[in-house]
């Protein structure tokens, strides 16, 4: 829940609620070229969770400026195991976008 406090313009955030909020990265073909074009990194979420929230997780745990977070809800396949027919899980995506000179490492290499 967030609470707006008069005396400042920020947004104020359940930490605890922030760090659950980014549930993996999304490292595929597709999300690596649109991170070397734009500057974007991809995130699977909560499905609760808002712009401004993702906006404010990214920015507690990797230390970097936000520009713009675009969300994206993906509704799960039905697929069928034999006789049984089973469904994929929901996921809600949120692309990123990071102000000019930020860099976020998800490889987990030094350089």
């Amino acid at each position: 829940m967030s609470v707006r406090n008069p005396s400042s313009s920020k947004l104020k955030f359940d930490e605890g609620r922030l760090m659950q909020v980014l549930v993996a990265p999304i490292v595929s073909e597709k999300a690596t070229m649109i991170a070397d074009k734009t500057n974007t990194v991809t995130f699977k979420v909560l499905q609760d969770a808002t712009k401004f929230e993702i906006k404010a997780a990214v920015q507690l745990m990797f230390k970097v400026d936000v520009q713009a977070v675009a969300v994206l809800n993906i509704k799960g396949k039905t697929k069928r195991f034999g006789k049984s027919v089973g469904r994929r899980d929901n996921i809600r995506k949120a692309y990123v976008t990071l102000k000019a000179g930020q860099e976020l490492n998800l490889g987990g290499e030094s350089a």
